[in-house]
């Protein structure tokens, strides 16, 4: 094979690691717990920062390590990258407390932040033209691909050997990925930077993308009542402002404000922002439905998404082509305007569907229906469709609008805004669902006092009502209850996907107005 296909390779491998690994872990949460002793923090707050933590410290890092990427030497920094990420993955497997496994996964984390922005600018820097477009295709495929694949193969490695497996899967990829970057990768980096690296807009930057994941996932985790959410939230819009003043007085920026000047990039940044945000909505929200509501199992509700992997395997390669010889324009309009479409079919699922061609009659009773294949394949196709047509172009169109020296760093503002708009996005819709869902329960069953925190902690949105309480709490779990609980689930699920339907439709609209078709294929060239 040529230096081309096996760069091809690196950088998917090594990306692919990265998005596999933010999913990977989430079915392997409960053995987790099990196996390891905790004392700084209880078992749940344990499993949460196992998760979160991870994402925090990837986002947070994205923008520096793209700068840094473009500095240093594209080349240099990725195998920096994958080896980190190689170690941090041993040490994960290896740990032997909850606290040890926290740290080490904070570890991997940042050493991910290196690997998804640099594998872009490898990218960028080695293809031209189709090729260059084709690359992106599969580049973007892949990652979708091993982020779908996360929590079946998570599922199969925990049942079948330990959770300690998920992570130590990732040690032959990472040999492969050193060997082939190191044998074929070309190094290349920003020949115009200065020799002065703007650490202080590092620490800004890291400042406020840290501060707003970490308040939008930490206040959704405690229903918004710890103000520590509300602290980290202030902090990190408060830094997110003063950055583009600070970065028009530095003399060599982190990140050039010039690049906000390309119309293309402002664009499908916007658009960035909008999509994702409704991707993790719909996937978080589908997950918690399926299993929560409906009573699928985490098998049954892994393999839900199977077709949206084989359709993105299917069309994805091919888009990113098209998009470099005919501009993205259409396909980032068609793509997100397909997805609304089957985010509205799934939306018409009834809280009496049921898993596998069973229907949900009464609490614990299943009857024959037609169940997934009826409620659930047609919107999933669609989804899957427009999310394949939409996610390779969206790169093509992001890549060919920012100068070659600057695409590590230009990579990287992207994919820090495809993760901070979902965990905004998805704290904001979870509290409009969860109050949506109580003023439901409410009138379905009105001597139930859904302000008692007894209650809520019994019965919470999208989730299966718990039996096993003690004492007293166990008399609000009636029949009636788990029949209210399950309708007003469904409508609040409803109301997350018609809000998936509005940012989806929005992106489109940003799409279709603002992306211009001539500047993406003079970026390609």
């Amino acid at each position: 094979m040529s230096f081309k296909t096996w760069t091809l390779v690196a950088t998917c491998l090594g990306s692919g690691i990265v998005f596999l690994d933010s999913t990977v872990v989430t079915v392997a949460m409960p053995r987790i717990g099990h196996d390891l002793p905790a004392t700084l923090f209880g078992v749940l707050e344990g499993q949460s920062y196992v998760y979160t933590g991870y994402l925090l410290a990837l986002s947070a890092l994205l923008i520096l390590a793209g700068a840094l990427s473009d500095h240093y030497g594209r080349r240099r920094v990725f195998t920096i990258g994958v080896a980190a990420f190689g170690l941090t993955s041993v040490l994960c497997g290896l740990a032997p407390t909850m606290e040890w496994l926290v740290a080490f996964r904070l570890l991997q984390g940042a050493a991910g932040a290196i690997l998804v922005p640099g594998s872009l600018a490898i990218l960028t820097a080695t293809f031209r033209g189709e090729e260059q477009g084709r690359a992106f295709g599969i580049w973007a495929s892949a990652s979708a691909v091993t982020t779908l694949l996360g929590p079946p193969l998570g599922g199969l490695l925990v049942d079948t050997v330990s959770w300690r497996a998920a992570f130590l899967i990732n040690v032959p990829f990472v040999i492969v990925t050193l060997w082939a970057t190191r044998g074929y990768v070309r190094e290349s980096r920003d020949e115009t930077s200065s020799a002065h690296f703007d650490w202080l807009g590092a620490a800004l930057v890291a400042l406020g993308v840290g501060g707003l994941s970490f308040g939008a996932i930490y206040g959704q985790q405690r229903e918004w009542r710890d103000p520590e959410a509300f602290v980290a939230l202030a902090v990190g819009a408060l830094a997110t402002v003063a950055f583009p003043f600070v970065m028009a007085r530095r003399r060599h920026p982190l990140v050039p404000l010039g690049l906000f000047g390309s119309r293309n990039f402002a664009v499908t940044n916007l658009a960035t922002l909008l999509i994702y945000g409704a991707l993790y909505v719909f996937s978080y929200f589908l997950a918690l439905f399926q299993q929560g509501t409906l009573g699928y199992t985490a098998t049954a509700a892994g393999l839900a998404g199977v077709p949206i992997t084989v359709v993105l395997v299917a069309i994805s390669p091919r888009m990113g082509a098209l998009a470099a010889r005919y501009g993205a324009r259409i396909f980032m309009t068609a793509g997100p305007a397909l997805m609304a479409l089957g985010t509205l079919l799934v939306a018409r699922v009834p809280a009496s569907s049921g898993p596998w061609g069973l229907r949900l009659d009464d609490p614990g009773t299943f009857v024959p229906s037609a169940g997934y294949l009826v409620d659930f394949m047609p919107g999933l196709i669609a989804f899957a469709v427009g999310l394949g047509i939409m996610v390779a172009p969206l790169t093509t169109a992001l890549m060919t609008s920012v100068p070659k020296r600057s695409a590590g760093v230009g990579s990287a503002v992207n994919n820090a805004i495809s993760r901070i708009g979902p965990q905004l996005a998805g704290a904001l819709i979870f509290v409009v669902i969860t109050a949506a869902f109580y003023a439901s329960l409410a009138q379905r069953v009105p001597g139930l006092d859904v302000s008692d925190p007894a209650v809520r902690q019994r019965v919470t949105p999208l989730n299966a009502p718990k039996l096993d309480a003690p004492g007293a709490a166990r008399l609000y779990v009636t029949e009636d209850v788990l029949r209210a609980a399950r309708e007003a689930s469904t409508e609040a699920f409803r109301s997350a996907m018609l809000a998936c339907f509005a940012l989806l439709a929005a992106g489109a609209a940003v799409s279709w107005v603002g992306i211009r078709d001539a500047d993406v294929r003079a970026g390609a060239e």
